[in-house]
């Protein structure tokens, strides 16, 4: 492995999470494209896009050229900034601001863990996967109970999931390289980890983020 895939990784990584929050506060600026955004046909076409891209980008990086993985990488950053014009319509601007340095430190803490330790957690990758399949149906099953002491159970132990997810990942990124190159491997890596931040930047957001009266 080359001492190079790190910072190119993590250069990946803040450019993804750049084009992300640019993109939702664009979109939290112009009401109009807002409301389109948010009715319920163009929320089930963004998820559905979201969903693909993620796909086919993991099923088919391998094959694919760095060009392209460029492309899926941008497009899914681009993407997904369109749900976040929600978070800067529901929560306080520095309540955001708060929540992300929260996330960046608890990320950087993990991050740090997966690429120092000598302890091989690969093995960690089926639990945390199965975690989270699980708290998805837990979520799905709570959109009918709407009760609020699970959903604030879902978001601790989501939090435990994704901080393990982003040790993990670290530390995958050394197999990454030797099975699709330095750059593809740079390029998915901080696609995961993008994933991992995002997801433990939203379930702190529910507990710690302060809502607009």
């Amino acid at each position: 492995m080359k001492p190079s895939l790190y910072p190119k990784t993590f250069m990946w990584l803040f450019g993804g999470l750049l084009v992300s929050f640019i993109t939702g506060y664009a979109l939290y600026l112009n009401e109009t494209i807002l409301a389109n955004v948010f009715s319920s046909k163009a929320m089930w076409l963004l998820i559905i896009l979201e969903l693909g891209v993620a796909i086919f980008f993991s099923v088919r990086i391998k094959k694919m050229s760095k060009v392209t993985a460029i492309f899926c990488y941008a497009l899914y950053s681009f993407l997904t900034g369109f749900t976040f014009g929600v978070i800067f319509i529901t929560y306080e601007l520095a309540s955001i601001i708060l929540v992300f340095g929260i996330t960046s430190v608890l990320f950087l803490i993990f991050a740090l863990y997966g690429y120092f330790t000598k302890r091989d957690i690969s093995k960690w990758g089926s639990f945390l996967l199965m975690a989270l399949i699980g708290i998805i149906l837990c979520s799905i099953v709570n959109i009918f109970l709407h009760s609020s002491v699970f959903d604030l159970v879902l978001s601790i132990v989501g939090i435990i999931i994704f901080l393990g997810f982003i040790a993990y990942d670290i530390q995958k990124l050394k197999a990454l390289d030797d099975y699709i190159g330095e750059d593809k491997a740079a390029i998915f890596g901080a696609f995961q980890l993008y994933l991992d931040f995002i997801n433990l930047f939203i379930r702190l957001l529910e507990l710690f983020g302060k809502v607009k009266d």
